[in-house]
């Protein structure tokens, strides 16, 4: 935890960290005493610089003393086909501290269906925040669900796309390499494991998406992520 994210700006001169996931690791990992200093954002809010004031066993009281500036969001909605639900926590508090803009997930024909009725849905607010908390960011990606394949293509993804914000699909079997991304914007798509069949992928380029290859190499969902927005140099 980089940051000590609150919920709400508290309206005292002196805020309260309560929550007891944050207390107890500020007081296992960061051995917290009156007089340091702490970072606490407010969601989608400001971040600051604050001073430690009193410590107890139920709550941290901290003033704040230096407005701080918040991590820039990459210029990407990322795309991904619901994978499952233990790598779901991941994927999402990974392109949460990469700093994605918005994150999407769909459904293909490799996707169980099943997986749309996993608890893991109901707890994507809880990985968000353990993402903004690790990047000390204080402002949440929107995030979008979309149960059916071809209406989403059709009917939202080809309005998204358009060439101040074009749309990229990981491919392993196209022609081209990742591009480097000259536009303000863009949409990135990654398949599920296994990848998109052909008739996705035919799909998604008949409705201007540009498909491109990570190499000869097969990498995890969660894998290619990171590496694809560590690559775009957007």
């Amino acid at each position: 935890m980089n940051l000590v994210l609150l919920s709400a700006q508290p309206e005292q001169a002196l805020w309260e960290i309560r929550e007891s996931r944050q207390l107890q690791h500020l007081q296992q990992h960061l051995d917290l005493k009156v007089g340091d200093q702490l970072k606490v954002g407010i969601r989608q809010g400001k971040r600051y610089l604050t001073e430690v004031q009193a410590i107890t066993a139920e709550q941290v009281l901290v003033k704040p003393i230096q407005e701080l500036a918040i991590p820039e969001k990459l210029p990407v909605t990322l795309i991904v086909a619901l994978p499952r639900p233990k790598v779901l926590r991941r994927l999402v508090m990974d392109s949460v501290t990469l700093g994605v803009e918005k994150l999407v997930l769909i459904h293909s024909y490799r996707v169980d269906k099943s997986y749309w009725q996993s608890p893991f849905l109901q707890q994507l607010d809880d990985y968000v925040t353990l993402g903004l908390e690790q990047a000390g960011d204080t402002i949440a990606p929107k995030i979008e669900l979309y149960r059916r394949f071809k209406p989403f293509v059709e009917d939202v993804l080809s309005e998204w796309t358009m060439p101040e914000s074009p749309s990229f699909v990981a491919h392993p079997y196209a022609q081209q390499g990742l591009p480097t991304v000259k536009t303000a914007h863009c949409q990135v798509l990654i398949g599920p494991e296994g990848g998109f069949i052909p008739y996705e992928v035919e799909l998604l380029e008949k409705n201007g998406c540009q498909s491109f290859s990570l190499g000869n190499r097969i990498l995890r969902t969660e894998t290619a992520i990171s590496y694809i927005l560590g690559r775009l140099g957007i």
